[in-house]
């Protein structure tokens, strides 16, 4: 099939689209991609609406002009691609995600984005995850696998965005992943509070600055980590532990270097079956040297963006939901017990004609 690939992730950045020829199974060709960024207004709104979701109405008027705006840009994308395409895979924007709740949310309106494109969507990929006891997240693992068949294993392909999470590949083909910890979220949160910029670019804010033991210690003794595989966590999960952890308290430097050494520090506590002979980066994180320093220097193994291996890290996450696609109209396994904790191999999403 010729699908697109939409995703809009937890850093609220934007939408990254790709297109991508596969049977769900193989990867045929991957074509062109591109991100269409938010504008500012509407980043605004979805950061709102990102935290006041735990006790927002599905009918609240706010909710409903922003679904609006937002599945107007992702149309904007899938035409700007300018590409013929059979099906596309539209993850949506995650407000909130409570799998311990039962509950995983991700709006876009899948037939407006049908009738402005004129063609199916296949969404709704979390929920029936969700719904027999999965953690819902990642869902990036059975893509992983397949970029990464022939290559040495066992690997540790790691995604940098709001939320940070890893898969495990492996050599027989076993696969394992989780959400490790904070991403780029709180580095970006922090970095538009002190200066006014959307993201700590180049890492020039956190390489300034040291990282501050005390709070790293206290934020790594959150007890998520204490948590066995499989877990997923929501972008604000750790928010009231980083309010008490102290690190208001430090200079704009010093906190921006805690937070990225407590990225990469969550990562390098994440256990895995068997150690990676290479860690593979993708995501906006990737782009940071002061996580990719941190990173380097708490993982005892190779640690490279997945550009060393030919694959294109900014549109992987748009790739993947491409792939995943096929399979909803293959009717393949979406996820499975060692990667969300579901029961058994699960199939999930809706295709929206």
């Amino acid at each position: 099939m010729r699908t697109i690939g939409l995703m809009s992730g937890t850093s609220l950045d934007g939408v990254d689209a790709a297109w991508v020829q596969t049977d769900g199974i193989t990867i045929a060709a991957f074509g062109p991609r591109l991100t269409l960024p938010y504008p500012a207004p509407l980043r605004a709104a979805l950061r709102d609406l990102l935290d006041r979701a735990p006790g927002l109405d599905a009918d609240d008027p706010d909710l409903a002009a922003v679904v609006a705006a937002l599945t107007e840009q992702h149309a904007q994308a899938v035409l700007a691609l300018g590409m013929p395409a059979d099906l596309i895979g539209f993850h949506g924007q995650t407000l909130l995600h409570r799998p311990d709740q039962g509950r995983t949310w991700q709006v876009g309106d899948a037939a407006r984005l049908a009738a402005l494109t004129g063609v199916p969507v296949a969404h709704d990929f979390r929920s029936a995850d969700v719904a027999a006891g999965g953690q819902g997240a990642p869902l990036a693992p059975v893509f992983h696998a397949a970029l990464a068949a022939g290559m040495e294993q066992p690997l540790a392909v790691l995604n940098l965005g709001g939320v940070a999470n890893v898969t495990w590949i492996g050599a027989d083909g076993a696969l394992a992943a989780c959400d490790t910890g904070p991403g780029n979220g709180p580095l970006d949160d922090w970095t538009m509070r002190h200066t006014g910029a959307a993201f700590d670019r180049d890492g020039a804010l956190a390489r300034a600055g040291a990282a501050d033991r005390a709070v790293l210690a206290k934020l790594l003794a959150h007890p998520y980590f204490a948590r066995p595989a499989p877990k997923s966590l929501d972008r604000l999960d750790f928010a009231a532990a980083l309010a008490g952890s102290g690190l208001e308290d430090l200079a704009p430097a010093d906190g921006a270097a805690t937070l990225a050494a407590f990225t990469a520090a969550a990562v390098a506590a994440t256990a895995v079956p068997a150690r990676p002979r290479r860690w593979l980066v993708c995501g906006g994180g990737r782009h940071n040297p002061a996580i990719m320093d941190a990173l380097r220097a708490a993982l005892p193994a190779p640690v490279d963006p997945v550009e060393a291996v030919g694959w294109d890290g900014d549109a992987l996450e748009a790739q993947c939901f491409g792939f995943l696609a096929a399979r909803v109209a293959a009717g393949l396994p979406l996820s499975f017990p060692t990667t969300t904790g579901v029961p058994r191999a699960m199939t999930g999403g809706r295709i929206t004609r």
